[in-house]
């Protein structure tokens, strides 16, 4: 609190812009001239303050970090940028017009509730990352929109609001919280809390299992850029839709309880849907939507006969299906003379760096690998990635 309270002043925010970029190696040399005419404890402040943002920029882009302040547990946990704003969207089309926050951290799904239109009350109880979100909203022009609260969410009346949102802190002394009793606050709380509003969603790990979304929610799994981040549980929408969604975009791809996909033969085009869709369940979605089949009743490739577009699958030409073994593999690369090798898996120990390591793959060349199973049996795919045709509009 006290670091903050010094970055705020106008001599903070001055030593802020001048140390804005610099590198970890010139610190020690930064820090040592500044303090012949700042206090330590705020150089200190500042060259901390800077790091963080640094960190933060992947998440928030360079413009926003370069203004927010941050703690080291609100980089970590914060929200991606693209993320919150997709979501903030979906509130706004849902007619939402002011939602309470609550567990806000340093303020970045606040943020883009109040870029949307919307108005915020951000609760938080601690009152660091409080204060932090209440420097964040003025940084960005947004403390007309959102107003912070350091409280217990437990006792915040929320009666006067469209919506409810909530992210449980998913941390503790140990690392990632697995389950979601033991979140702070707990699921069955927040599901409460939810239940109370005519809209609602709660933001939980990707890993929840679908036995602990309730039948009268909607869920739904976000990825950005191919890397699965969050899963969603929403409430006055559709109870028992499950939905996957993939950013940038937005594409979403919808479920329609359809059963597992058929296993058949590997075909001449291999499929890897997007993390977000096999998290939620959808990989018979898009199997249907390509004519396709797994490869194996445990596995989620897609195997098929035709190259079709497609935003939930990357796409890969298969050449060659082999029984798994390394000397196979080392001699078909240096026969093909393949330097670039990159090494995927599904259902398979080895490790990817272990068997570059093993194959030593050089070359003008490259190709892509899949250790898997076929039909139960460890196998060898290897192809490479594969165009599809253009279309006038994806599914």
């Amino acid at each position: 609190m006290n670091d903050l309270a010094l970055l705020l002043t106008p001599e903070g925010r001055a030593l802020l812009d001048e140390v804005r970029d610099t590198a970890p190696a010139d610190e020690l040399a930064v820090a040592t001239r500044l303090r012949r005419d700042h206090p330590a404890e705020l150089v200190s402040a500042a060259l901390g303050q800077a790091r963080l943002r640094q960190r933060a920029a992947a998440k928030f882009g360079a413009a926003d970090a370069g203004r927010m302040f941050f703690t080291p547990n609100g980089v970590e946990q914060s929200t991606r940028a693209g993320v919150a704003a997709y979501r903030a969207e979906r509130f706004k089309h849902l007619g939402v017009t002011s939602v309470a926050d609550l567990c806000c951290g340093i303020g970045g799904d606040a943020i883009a509730f109040a870029r949307a239109g919307i108005r915020v009350l951000a609760v938080d109880r601690d009152p660091v990352t409080a204060a932090v979100a209440r420097a964040n909203a003025e940084a960005l022009g947004l403390g007309e929109l959102i107003e912070v609260r350091e409280a217990d969410v437990t006792e915040v009346d929320t009666g006067g609001y469209d919506a409810v949102f909530v992210d449980p802190a998913r941390r503790g002394g140990r690392g990632r919280i697995f389950d979601p009793e033991a979140y702070s606050p707990p699921l069955s709380w927040a599901i409460g809390a939810a239940r109370t509003a005519p809209r609602a969603a709660l933001k939980v790990a990707p890993g929840i299992p679908h036995e602990a979304v309730p039948a009268d929610a909607e869920a739904e799994w976000i990825s950005d850029g191919g890397d699965v981040k969050e899963a969603v549980v929403w409430f006055g929408t559709e109870p028992g839709l499950v939905r996957a969604t993939l950013l940038p975009g937005p594409r979403t791809l919808l479920g329609k309880g359809l059963p597992d996909p058929e296993v058949r033969p590997v075909g001449r085009y291999l499929y890897e849907p997007d993390g977000a869709v096999i998290r939620a369940h959808l990989v018979a979605e898009v199997a249907e939507r390509l004519d396709g089949g797994l490869i194996d009743a445990t596995i989620a490739y897609v195997s098929a006969d035709e190259l079709r577009p497609t935003p939930y699958a990357s796409s890969y030409e298969i050449t060659d299906r082999l029984p798994f073994s390394v000397k196979k593999l080392k001699a078909m690369l240096r026969e093909r003379e393949v330097g670039t090798l990159t090494v995927k898996k599904r259902g398979s120990a080895v490790e990817p760096e272990e068997l570059r390591r093993k194959v030593k793959p050089q070359g003008p060349n490259s190709a892509t690998v899949f250790l898997t199973r076929v039909a139960g049996a460890p196998t060898m795919l290897i192809g490479a990635p594969a165009t599809p045709p253009a279309a006038t509009a994806l599914p």
